[in-house]
């Protein structure tokens, strides 16, 4: 007899076939991610990096239009047709008279800015037709003009707006430069921290589950006990509740595990479905910081002092450009060139006209009621408020230096201690256990000691991800790296500090 399956039935199989698949998929799928891999992970595809790093190519676009913009400039303005009719009223006939005019016309312009004295040199030609007629005089002319001139015009008594121009802007691309690069340290340390959250939290859950081991193994003794008659129920309802306790525990350690994962994912800008898993080895050796060497190093390599220096001169060029507003300043033309016009385009030349020309203008303020020295004094202001800063952060950055360096110091003995501690609450554990098997030992008095070990297994995790993450922090704040003696400028920021 064949037997059919339902409907309903037979899709709950498939439902549950699928999703044990899945499960296995999802399981084989789960990624061991190093540090270094995260750091290459983070500094590819991190919006902040990628924003930073947009910003730095903008500021190189700017200034590669700035340095284009000092090369000659050619061009060439046409006027295919221009066509006016007028009247004009003749006092001395006491007539209107009418003039009609056609003409088309061409310039074209070579123009060199000067940039060493902000003035500009420009070769013109302007060639054309023309068809004019005037009632008033009862004549016509048609023919064609050419005007070939060599122009400079030179400011004076006033700033090189051209030169400083161009130094702002590559000002701006070494400061965006150095914004990127901050950005790829700071990012450096970001990932660092949530890179050993996580290995902390693996820990914390390795431990759970070692504790929750313990709890199943004194549960089971305690069971056999008071099946014998040898411990009383009581003895039993605490090792159940010690059991129920540690089984809370080590869920809440996962579930704290897959939300530092999801933070991780979030941080280095990959699938947040992805499985992924941390893979290190914390090898403690203590490292030989040189204090001295450290500060020095700081104060001489750091990014931000340079950035303080860029805003500083900014702000000296901000009073320069201030005190320009309301001043004494003049200007020179000079130009030099012939026309010519004829009825033939080949005799154009044939009669020439020189055309020299000499023009000098000065700008005279006579009274501006205050608002120049106002300007100026609020620019002065800048100045000194950028001073401040430069010297806070030289400051700062020695005060933190300090500090990582203490803290490097105290570590170096927590980690000692937690080491110690944690062997002792072992063998402490061991021989409580033993104790609690002969019944010489409540599970109350078990639960103690197993705490005890967890928490001094905890403590040693973190003095050692402690210290891995003040000596990063040194790393960056004083530009040194004492693990391998070097300066610590990666081959990531070499690359971007250079400017084209």
């Amino acid at each position: 007899m064949i037997t059919t399956i339902p409907q309903q039935k037979l899709l709950r199989i498939l439902i549950c076939a699928g999703a044990i698949l899945f499960s296995s998929f999802y399981s084989q799928a789960q990624k061991d991610i190093t540090l270094e891999e995260a750091l290459l992970i983070a500094f590819e595809n991190s919006p902040d990096i990628k924003k930073s790093r947009i910003n730095m190519q903008q500021n190189k676009e700017h200034l590669n239009a700035q340095l284009a913009s000092l090369r000659s400039r050619f061009s060439f303005d046409i006027t295919p047709l221009s066509y006016d009719k007028t009247e004009s009223y003749n006092d001395y006939f006491s007539t209107w008279n009418t003039s009609e005019n056609k003409k088309t016309s061409g310039t074209f312009t070579v123009s060199q800015p000067i940039k060493f004295t902000d003035g500009r040199l420009s070769l013109q030609n302007e060639f054309g037709y023309q068809d004019n007629y005037s009632e008033a005089s009862s004549s016509n002319y048609a023919g064609y003009n050419n005007s070939l001139y060599l122009q400079y015009d030179q400011p004076l008594f006033t700033f090189n707006k051209t030169k400083m121009d161009l130094t702002r802007n590559e000002l701006n691309l070494e400061n965006a430069t150095l914004a990127y690069s901050i950005q790829m340290l700071n990012m450096e340390r970001q990932v660092n921290q949530a890179f050993y959250s996580i290995y902390q939290k693996q820990m914390a859950l390795k431990i759970s589950e070692e504790e929750f081991e313990n709890q199943k193994v004194s549960k089971e003794i305690i069971a056999s006990k008071v099946e014998g008659g040898l411990s009383a129920k009581e003895e039993l309802y605490q090792a159940e509740l010690n059991y129920a306790t540690s089984k809370s525990s080590l869920d809440n350690n996962r579930v704290e595990l897959e939300n530092a994962k999801d933070e991780f994912k979030f941080l280095l800008g990959i699938s947040l479905y992805d499985d992924i898993a941390v893979s290190t080895d914390i090898q403690y050796i203590p490292v030989v910081v040189d204090l001295e060497k450290a500060i020095e190093n700081g104060l001489s390599q750091r990014l931000e002092l340079s950035q303080r220096e860029i805003d500083l001169n900014n702000a000296k060029f901000d009073l320069i450009q201030t005190s320009a507003v309301n001043e004494f300043k003049g200007n020179v033309s000079l130009s030099i060139g012939i026309m010519g016009n004829n009825e033939k385009l080949a005799d154009v030349y044939d009669k020439p006209t020189k055309s020299p020309r000499v023009g000098i203008t000065f700008s005279v303020p006579i009274f501006d009621w205050g608002e120049r020295k106002a300007r100026i004094r609020a620019a002065e202001l800048e100045i000194e408020s950028r001073e401040i800063d430069k010297n806070s952060l030289r400051d700062d950055i020695t005060i933190n230096i300090r500090k990582i360096y203490r803290n490097l110091q105290n570590l170096i003995q927590q980690i000692e201690i937690a080491k110690q501690n944690q062997k002792n609450a072992a063998l402490t554990y061991d021989i409580n256990l033993e104790r609690y098997r002969n019944g010489d030992l409540t599970s109350i008095d078990l639960e103690r000691f197993q705490n005890q070990l967890s928490e001094k297994k905890m403590n040693l995790a973190n003095s050692l991800i402690n210290y891995k993450l003040e000596l990063l922090n040194l790393k960056i704040q004083s530009l040194w790296d004492f693990e391998n003696d070097r300066s610590f400028v990666p081959q990531e920021l070499q690359e971007n500090l250079i400017i084209e």
